[in-house]
Formats: C-alpha cells, sequence, structure tokens
C-alpha cells in the first residue's frame, strides 16, 4: 500500500489533483483539490481503492482524515464518493463528535446521507474514532522535535499539525529540523 506520496502539484481539477513524483504524474481524487496549490511540494496521505473493475488513488491533507474515509467506507452503504463527500464537507472532529454524540441530523445534511445511513454509521462508528490515541512507532529524531515543542507549551493539535514538515526534512539535523516546525507554527 501507498502510505502517503511527496511530490509537487502539477494540475488541480474539479475532483481530482495531479501530484508529481520522481517524474511520475498520480492522479489522485481528492474531496477538496482546490485545498492544493500548483506548483507546491506536499505530502499527500494515500489510499489505494482496489475493485474487480478499477483502481482509484485517494488523497488526504491529514491521516486523521484518511483515517476517518477508511472507517466510514468500512460501514455498509457508504462508498468511496460518499465517504470523500463527509470528509470534504465536515471538518474530521465534527463528524466524530457527531457520530460519538449520534447526532443523526448532522450526519444527513451530507449528500447521500439520508436517515438509514446515517443510523447505520452510528450503529458501526461509535466510539471507535478516535485517532488521538493510535500507537505508532515514531523516528526519534521526530519523537525528539515533537517533545521540545510540547515543552515550549504547542498543544497536541499544534504539533500534530507540523507532521508533514518533519517527514518532509527528516534529513536535517534536530536544531534545524526544530527550526522547520517552529517556522510552520508561527
Amino acid at each position: 500500500m501507498i502510505n502517503y506520496l511527496k511530490g509537487i502539484i502539477s494540475v488541480v481539477k474539479g475532483e481530482y489533483i495531479v501530484l508529481e513524483s520522481q517524474n511520475i504524474g498520480y492522479t489522485i481524487k481528492t474531496g477538496n483539490p482546490f485545498a492544493f496549490e500548483i506548483g507546491n511540494e506536499t505530502i499527500v496521505y494515500t489510499h489505494m481503492y482496489i475493485r474487480d473493475d478499477h483502481v482509484e488513488l485517494y488523497g488526504f491533507k491529514t491521516v486523521e482524515e484518511r483515517d476517518l474515509f477508511l472507517k466510514l467506507i468500512s460501514v455498509r452503504g457508504i462508498g468511496p464518493k460518499g465517504a470523500l463527500a463527509i470528509i470534504a464537507s465536515g471538518a474530521v472532529s465534527k463528524v466524530i463528535t457527531a457520530i460519538n454524540n449520534s447526532d443523526t441530523a448532522y450526519l444527513r445534511r451530507f449528500p447521500g446521507i439520508g436517515p438509514k445511513t446515517s443510523q447505520q454509521i452510528i450503529l458501526d462508528l461509535h466510539g471507535k474514532l478516535d485517532f488521538n490515541d493510535d500507537v505508532t512507532i515514531e523516528n526519534p529524531k521526530i519523537k525528539n522535535v515533537k517533545e521540545a515543542l510540547k515543552s515550549m507549551g504547542y498543544n497536541k493539535q499544534e504539533i500534530k499539525s507540523v507532521d508533514p514538515i518533519l517527514i518532509q526534512y527528516i534529513d536535517l539535523p534536530i536544531n534545524e529540523l526544530l527550526k522547520e516546525a517552529l517556522k510552520n507554527l508561527i
């Protein structure tokens, strides 16, 4: 599986982007392609969706968006288009809160989500969407930078927002890596 792609955005269309990485252009379907800017180097977290007759690559700005997408497509009655519409239309934290609070009215506002589907989402995912507690093995350099940021008073959400930067500049010495993270937090 492809966890993420790092490259330059070369095309932004209504339903997809093209990310060029090592002279290969990847067409990536995304919920909000206009959140990406042409010419910018970026990291896109991906999921390859494979069915009998087609293969599609879906992309997300954050790991949380991708994780929510994966949970949503596991629900009976929700396909990739529906899951992508939910992610494009609402903030991940608000969708998770709505599911955990059994707020069917909030879920029904998304395209293609009716009363039965909103109930099914809640039934299948209630209490299963806390991505903050995921335990991942992290590069020691990244872990040290995150601990330094925490000691400087930054909260978990702010620290998590610099993950793509830390991955992008992982080869820098730790003090330079911390400087890059701080530049993106200010």
